[in-house]
């Protein structure tokens, strides 16, 4: 084996490959063009001795000689990410600094009171955050960008390692005088008939909705999409259409632009918000106290951690 052609870039891109089951996927989930990522993987196998991947048309599989480099690389991989992390914190002269991912449903109902309560007991901790759609933070944290993120359920995982965070409701939510204003609760079905406003196809939401639609054999109208709840809000209230939003997030505003809140009567309204990182015992302490907080039960108290 030639230590010397041994670079930690290829190990990553061999095990995004593995993930994925294909070469080019691996190499647009390591953003490398195809050449260079096929360049690497050859150069990877010359420099172990031995053939990793089994390639045909259909994609890639492990040989055994790759099964196991897959086991240590995972390994390597979280080693050198602890090390990063511990580094970068002296570096800075901080404690520790923890990168959270989250969707946009987590940051409009829970988030930023979890993360104010845990900076006031924890102020050596510097929690550097991004809001980003749920399939974007999964694959985040598997690339190493972001240390735990936050995401709607149903969301590939990958092998994450994932645990609950909250759980929230989805609700119709109309303009006044709207024929679905009055009722108690209406159906997905009931809303085929209205044009809809949206939030982008990338999201979990919207995947949701688009899913739950193909089972009825239908689809919804979709007229308008935009990116954030306040700006669907506004478009429901101009008269654009109807939507579908997380009960929570959206009281406030759709108070003051009198809209009405209709429940949504499906099993899958009721949806579960998760953590994921790659490897909670490979993890910095300071990620390991920010999931800490976060998973603990709502309204408990946390107190800060000696150090």
């Amino acid at each position: 084996m030639n230590l010397h052609s041994f670079d930690l870039v290829s190990l990553a891109l061999f095990t995004l490959v593995a993930r994925a089951g294909s070469i080019s996927k691996g190499a647009g989930l390591a953003h490398l063009a195809v050449g260079a990522a096929s360049k690497r993987l050859s150069d990877l196998e010359s420099a172990i001795g031995a053939v990793l991947l089994e390639r045909s048309s259909r994609g890639v599989t492990l040989t055994p000689a790759g099964q196991a480099l897959l086991q240590h690389a995972h390994r390597i991989l979280s080693d050198v990410d602890l090390l990063v992390a511990d580094v970068s914190d002296y570096a800075s002269g901080s404690f520790g600094v923890i990168r959270l991912w989250a969707n946009i449903s987590a940051v409009t109902q829970f988030l930023p009171a979890d993360l104010a309560a845990f900076v006031a007991t924890n102020p050596g901790i510097r929690v550097e955050f991004e809001e980003r759609n749920s399939s974007e933070i999964v694959m985040a944290v598997l690339n190493g960008d972001a240390d735990l993120g936050i995401f709607a359920d149903r969301t590939p995982t990958f092998g994450l390692q994932v645990m609950e965070y909250r759980e929230d409701r989805l609700a119709v939510v109309v303009p006044r005088g709207h024929p679905l204003a009055a009722r108690r609760s209406v159906r997905l079905e009931d809303l085929m008939a209205y044009d809809f406003v949206s939030l982008p196809r990338g999201s979990s939401l919207a995947q949701r909705l688009k899913t739950e639609s193909e089972v009825l054999g239908r689809s919804l109208k979709l007229r308008i999409q935009v990116r954030s709840f306040d700006a669907v809000c506004l478009m429901v209230a101009a008269g654009m259409g109807v939507t579908v939003l997380p009960h929570d997030s959206v009281k406030a505003i759709a108070k003051s632009l009198d809209l009405r809140i209709v429940k949504l009567a499906e099993p899958w309204a009721e949806r579960h918000l998760l953590i994921g990182l790659r490897d909670q015992s490979a993890a910095p302490k300071p990620v390991r106290m920010l999931l800490k907080h976060l998973t603990r039960k709502p309204g408990a108290t946390s107190a800060p951690t000696p150090r």
